[in-house]
Parts: structure tokens; sequence; C-alpha cells
């Protein structure tokens, strides 16, 4: 996993995921996702927008959940997109279904101040 290409969103794996999640004091964004799925695709270009907005002060990271199952089931994604954004590692809030640009930026915008 890089996360030196921080203005569009990186793909991670289940391999990877511990390190991804642990990226220094910035919060980070996961999207739950697959190919399949049509909301998936339709959050795609907000999450692109927010990664270049925020730059360096986030992480926003895609994982597939057919290609890697394990870091899913782990947190109990039932549903995708489900978006979890973390901070030092730890959960801090959890977005379930296609959502707003504003909602994502409101809770992103809480864990920076």
């Amino acid at each position: 996993m890089s996360t030196t290409t921080l203005e569009k969103p990186v793909h991670i794996t289940d391999a990877d995921f511990d390190e991804a999640i642990n990226a220094g004091d910035r919060p980070v964004l996961v999207d739950f996702w697959a190919d399949w799925c049509g909301p998936c695709h339709a959050i795609a270009p907000a999450l692109e927008e927010l990664a270049t907005e925020y730059g360096e002060k986030l992480t926003v990271a895609k994982l597939n959940v057919d290609e890697n199952p394990a870091k899913p089931a782990a947190f109990g994604i039932r549903s995708i997109p489900t978006l979890i954004l973390f901070r030092n590692g730890q959960p801090v809030q959890t977005l379930v279904g296609v959502q707003p640009k504003s909602a994502l930026k409101a809770a992103i915008d809480a864990q920076l101040s």
C-alpha cells in the first residue's frame, strides 16, 4: 500500500488494512465497496473530490469487499457502500449507503478540529 498519492483514493487490501488506518495523525476514510455495486460507483466521484480537497490532511482508501472479505467481516459490514472514518487506528464514525458530500465533510471536519 502506498499513501504517497494522497490526491486520489488508494486501494488497500485486508493485508495492508491495519497499516492504512494507522496513517499517522490524519484521519482515514475507508470505503468498503464492490465492482458490481451501483451506489458504490455513484459515491466514487465525491470520494475523489474529498481526497483532492483535503490533500495531506486525510487519506481516502478503498477496500473491495469481494476481493478482501476478512476486514469487512471483522467490522460487521452488511451493506455497501459503507464508509468508516478512522482516527489513530480506531473507528470514529460509520456512514452506510450513498452519503451527500456535505455529510462526509462534516464527519471529516469533526476529526480535524
